[in-house]
């Protein structure tokens, strides 16, 4: 029994060891960048030690003022990403699956994906003025490319030998599509999906530089007009964290909704 249990704890223990090699090189650049500052290599003022910024950070959770910006943005990031990769997924299953779609809209939607976020801001400005709405739309466009793109490229990488496979055994269009060509597209999705909510994250800076006066990126402008880096660091670590927590639990979803891929290299067999 006591062999069973040990041969059962190893792969436990070695998932925790692998997890913690990830936190080697942020705790080092800790521990540097503390030092460098202890030793006035670089001006406090300019780049503030770990050590202030979690005195900081500890200031802002005590006040409650940081959690009030995170729900913010929070809310308006879940928001935006969900009205663009909604949209992302209706007009990219309607552009893999018609050629005839695809050479209407397609070479639209590659050249508005060339535009840079910034540049929609005034424009949006104009338009939605300075509510929530232009801020909402500004985070779905940034959600909405990486969708859109992947779900394209997954419906056009099906292996036609399945397609074929499905009309023999007597699928018509609409079950085609839900039994072969979504489930076959799904790895593109959920990449296009970690791909678009990170864009989301990115976006929400720019999105709440027009004219917010809550959230994490009004922290940031407001740290940058009261000459305090403190804030501005801290708001940048937070947006890390929330970015890296969020794109975690789809990679779970992820590992649990492509559990029937045969693939070379698994989470757990990689060296």
């Amino acid at each position: 029994m006591a062999d069973i249990d040990q041969h059962a704890a190893r792969p436990l223990t070695a998932a925790w060891a692998k997890r913690a090699q990830g936190w080697l090189l942020p705790l080092a650049v800790l521990l540097i960048w503390e030092t460098v500052v202890a030793q006035q290599w670089v001006s406090a003022h300019l780049l503030p030690p770990p050590s202030e910024l979690a005195h900081t950070l500890l200031e802002l959770t005590r006040s409650g003022a940081l959690l009030a910006h995170i729900g913010v943005s929070v809310a308006r990031v879940l928001a935006g990403f969900a009205i663009g990769a909604a949209l992302a997924v209706a007009l990219g299953a309607a552009v893999g699956l018609s050629p005839r779609v695809e050479a209407l809209i397609d070479p639209s939607f590659q050249a508005l994906r060339a535009i840079p976020s910034l540049a929609w801001v005034p424009l949006l400005l104009l338009w939605l003025g300075i509510d929530e709405a232009p801020k909402l739309t500004l985070i779905a466009i940034g959600a909405f490319f990486p969708v859109y793109l992947n779900l394209v490229a997954g419906i056009h990488n099906v292996d036609r030998k399945w397609v074929e496979v499905g009309r023999v055994h007597g699928l018509r269009t609409g079950a085609l599509i839900g039994r072969v060509f979504l489930p076959a597209a799904l790895p593109h999705v959920l990449t296009g999906l970690r791909g678009g909510l990170s864009l989301a994250w990115m976006f929400l800076v720019a999105a709440e530089l027009m004219a917010a006066t809550r959230g994490l990126g009004y922290l940031l402008t407001d740290g940058r007009e009261t000459g305090r880096a403190d804030l501005v660091l801290v708001a940048i670590g937070v947006l890390a964290v929330l970015g890296a927590l969020s794109d975690s639990l789809l990679r779970l979803l992820e590992t649990r909704w492509l559990a029937w891929r045969d693939v070379a290299l698994t989470q757990e067999a990689q060296p």
